[in-house]
């Protein structure tokens, strides 16, 4: 970690929980001491509503700019360029005047599963996955539409093209976020006119893609910031993408694996793959580079959601769950307490649990859950086997997954890779300070050499068939459950 630098890098990663501001030097390293760091909390309701205040969230950032700029951490002069990681998927509403005609809606937003279902059941529906590189699903923008009503506002935008044009008076967006948006043609680059016309939107709607950094800050915000007023502003990147960059995985040898709230596992390519299996979408880095992979609506959220009902927070636990055989407990959990997304989408469903008896305990329930996640990240690691070949090293990242060495065991013996923990403690802020620099010319793009990593955790053969016949257990208790309900319904 550097300490002092005269040319710095500012990361700005505006995520669904907080809001962080950081420096790094121009090597992507980062500035001890320098980091501003600000949580919220989005509006959460039982009917799925999972929404953030525009306007509160655009003045976290500006507090988190201030605080940043205000201690001096900032040199005059010195900042090269302003880096931007921001959330996929979220979207809202402006009036004529650009101000928030909506909330900003969150990708886990659930409200509009009944019109991503019907937009399933219409013909070519396979088609526009193939096309945008998005399954019509409740957390992309067509659901949303739908939902929401076109007219509902003059612009729909994401809070990264906002938060722009509010400091510079212009709008646009990258390739990066577009491509994220389920509206978007993946080998076109352009935002696809053939949904958007099923879904009443015009292209005057959405948001001019941008490739050129923003630069010139409004008045207002010069004198505020009179160390960023000039420095270029490299248009916002999807945080999954800019995990895998800052993680170092920018090749398919290496593939991210993220556990935060929920769960990823991404590649990064330059090959788009002639069909897309239905279990994975496929997102674009910029206009070259391409993100393939899955997410999961569970993953720290459940972990977290165990140890609090199951009262487990306690010293030892993790050696407790290592202990542990693994698919020992004679549990089938699907942990889908959040909905689904990959590997099958199915929005509306809930979780269940299997084989519980009177001499069932909550250590085994809770190694159950971890082992069930462990399941779906395995099965889409074997769906990116078949469109991204030579995948051979998966890089951990998420504070609740490295801070649990026998979770770390469980995914490399589910997957039947290995893991390494890596050691890049802000992989999408860091990504975002690599991709300032390779704007700016000043990075190679060869970046994994640069990002520190940690312990690996080694498959272990007969624990990975342990797991490969329990998860076998596990998809057959999902057919009768989610997908037969389905059927019935």
């Amino acid at each position: 970690m550097s300490s002092r630098a005269t040319a710095v890098v500012v990361a700005l990663d505006v995520g669904t929980s907080s809001v962080r501001a950081l420096l790094y030097d121009p090597r992507a390293r980062p500035l001890a001491g320098a980091e501003v760091h600000l949580p919220y909390r989005p509006r959460l309701a039982a009917d799925g509503t999972a929404e953030v205040d525009a306007e509160r969230l655009l003045g976290l950032v500006e507090t988190a700019l201030d605080r940043l700029v205000g201690a001096g951490l900032a040199p005059p002069g010195g900042v090269l360029a302003v880096g931007i990681s921001t959330f996929w998927h979220g979207l809202m509403g402006l009036d004529a005047r650009d101000r928030p005609a909506t909330p900003l809606w969150l990708w886990s937003d659930s409200r509009s599963w009944r019109q991503a279902e019907a937009l399933q059941r219409r013909r070519g529906a396979g088609a526009v996955h193939q096309r945008t590189g998005c399954p019509l699903h409740p957390s992309y923008w067509p659901a949303k539409l739908a939902w929401a009503g076109a007219r509902a506002a003059v612009r729909w935008t994401s809070f990264a093209d906002f938060l722009c044009l509010r400091l510079f008076g212009e709008w646009g967006t990258s390739v990066s976020m577009a491509s994220a948006t389920g509206l978007f043609s993946l080998r076109g680059l352009h935002w696809d006119a053939a949904l958007c016309e099923r879904l009443r939107v015009r292209a005057t709607q959405l948001p001019p893609l941008r490739q050129q950094p923003f630069q010139g800050l409004r008045a207002s915000y010069a004198r505020r910031w009179p160390s960023l007023a000039a420095a270029p502003w490299v248009p916002a990147a999807g945080d999954g993408a800019l995990a895998n960059l800052g993680s170092g995985c920018t090749t398919p040898r290496l593939r991210a694996l993220t556990i935060g709230t929920s769960g990823a596992l991404r590649v990064i390519t330059e090959k788009l793959p002639r069909r897309l299996p239905r279990e994975l979408w496929c997102y674009r880095l910029d206009a070259e580079r391409l993100v393939l992979g899955g997410s999961f609506s569970n993953g720290g959220n459940l972990h977290a959601w165990l140890l609090q009902n199951l009262r487990l927070e306690e010293p030892g636990l993790d050696r407790r769950l290592a202990r542990m055989r693994p698919a020992s407990t004679g549990l089938d959990f699907l942990p889908l307490l959040a909905g689904e997304r990959s590997p099958h989408f199915a929005a509306h469903a809930s979780g269940a649990i299997a084989g519980l008896t009177l001499s069932t305990t909550p250590l085994e329930i809770a190694r159950a859950g971890l082992e069930a996640i462990a399941f779906d990240f395995a099965r889409v690691d074997g769906r990116l086997d078949w469109v991204a070949p030579g995948g051979e090293l998966l890089v951990g990242s998420g504070a609740g997954l490295l801070a649990s060495p026998a979770w770390m065991q469980i995914l490399a013996d589910a997957v039947g890779k290995p893991l390494v923990a890596g050691a890049a403690r802000e992989a999408s802020s860091r990504g975002a300070a690599v991709l300032a620099l390779e704007a700016l010319g000043r990075a190679p793009r060869a970046h994994e050499r640069h990002a520190p990593r940690g312990r690996t955790f080694k498959p272990r053969e007969e624990a990975h068939r342990a797991y490969r016949a329990a998860a076998v257990r596990q998809d057959r208790l999902y057919r009768v459950l989610v997908q037969g309900r389905g059927a019935k319904g």
